[in-house]
C-alpha cells in the first residue's frame, strides 16, 4: 500500500502529537528513492554537498545551479518524503528580493516543497519576503556553516555570554517571521530544549541532543561514505563505504585474473537469434 505523501502541515500535527520527524540529506535519485522507501520524512538538498560531494573544505563555493540541479534529481527519487532545498551563500544574503528570486528558481527548476536557509534576526525580511511568496520556508540558527568566518569554525554555539540569548531571539524570530520549521545545529541540549517547548513549529536538532522535535543527518555520515571524518554527534548506521572498496577490489581480481567476464556472460556475434538455432 502507498503511504501518503508527507506536506508541511504534517510538520505541525506531528509537533503536537509528539511524533518525531526524520531528515537525511540526499543529492541524487537513486540515493532519494531509498531514503523514501525507508520512511524518511523530510530529504534535505543540502549545501553540505560541497564537502561531502564536491570535495570542498566548506559549503562557501556551493551555487544556486548546484542546489537546483541536485534538487532536481533528488525530486525524481522522492515519491512520499518531503524536499527541501537549501539557499547556499550568496543567493539570499542581498535583498529580500533575491531571497526571493532564488527560493523562486528552487522550486520551479528543482522541485524544492520547502526551501531552508541559515540566520535569524538578521534574515527576518527574507524568511517573510519568500513565505509572501507562497513558498515554505525552514529556518536554520545555532552554527551556520555558511558564517563560519564570522564564528571562527564550526563549533557549538550557545555557551558563551549572550549567545545564548543570541539563539533563542534567531528562533523565535524565524518562527515569527512564518517559518514552518527551524534547524538547530550544536548548541547544548537544554538550550535546544527551550527552544523547542517554546516554538509552535517544529526544532529539527543536528547536535542539538534529543530534545527537539526531529534529527537530521548528513547521508554520507549515516552509511559511512565520509571516511575522513565523522561529527561526534553523527551516528554511522552503515560501513557502506568499505563494502564498495571490497566489492571494487573483486572486481578489479577477477578481470586481472581472467575471470571476469565469463562466457556465459558474452553474447554471441551473430546475436541471439543465431543462439536460438
Amino acid at each position: 500500500m502507498e503511504q501518503k505523501k508527507v506536506t508541511v502541515p504534517d510538520l505541525a500535527r506531528m509537533k503536537a502529537a509528539g511524533e518525531r520527524i526524520t531528515m537525511v540529506t540526499a543529492y541524487d535519485c537513486p540515493f532519494a528513492r531509498l531514503l523514501d522507501e525507508a520512511g524518511v520524512e523530510l530529504l534535505l538538498v543540502g549545501d553540505s554537498l560541497g564537502m561531502v560531494v564536491q570535495g570542498q573544505p566548506n559549503t562557501l563555493p556551493v551555487t544556486l545551479d548546484d542546489i537546483v540541479y541536485h534538487t532536481r534529481l533528488v525530486t525524481r527519487g522522492a515519491r512520499r518524503a518531503l524536499v527541501v532545498g537549501d539557499l547556499p551563500f550568496g543567493s539570499y544574503q542581498a535583498s529580500p528580493q533575491q531571497a526571493v528570486e532564488s527560493a523562486i528558481r528552487l522550486v520551479k527548476e528543482g522541485g524544492a516543497e520547502v526551501v531552508k536557509l541559515e540566520g535569524g534576526v538578521r534574515m527576518a525580511s527574507a524568511i517573510a519576503s519568500i513565505v509572501a511568496a507562497d513558498i515554505p520556508v525552514m529556518g536554520h540558527v545555532g552554527l551556520t556553516p555558511q558564517s563560519i568566518h564570522r564564528l571562527g569554525g564550526h563549533r557549538v554555539q550557545g555557551r558563551r555570554q549572550g549567545e545564548r540569548e543570541r539563539v533563542i531571539e534567531d528562533a523565535r524570530v524565524v518562527e515569527a517571521s512564518g517559518a514552518c520549521a527551524v534547524v538547530l545545529e550544536c548548541i547544548p541540549l537544554d538550550l535546544a530544549a527551550e527552544i523547542t517547548a517554546a516554538l509552535t513549529i517544529p526544532t529539527i536538532g543536528i547536535g542539538a541532543g534529543a530534545h527537539c522535535d526531529g534529527q537530521v543527518l548528513v547521508l554520507h555520515d549515516l552509511i559511512g561514505l565520509s571516511e575522513d571524518w565523522t561529527p561526534r554527534f553523527a551516528k554511522r548506521y552503515a560501513a557502506v563505504g568499505r563494502e564498495v572498496v571490497r566489492a571494487a577490489r573483486e572486481y578489479v581480481e577477477e578481470v586481472k585474473g581472467g575471470l571476469f567476464p565469463t562466457e556465459a556472460q558474452a553474447f554471441s556475434p551473430l546475436g541471439k537469434a543465431a543462439n536460438a538455432k
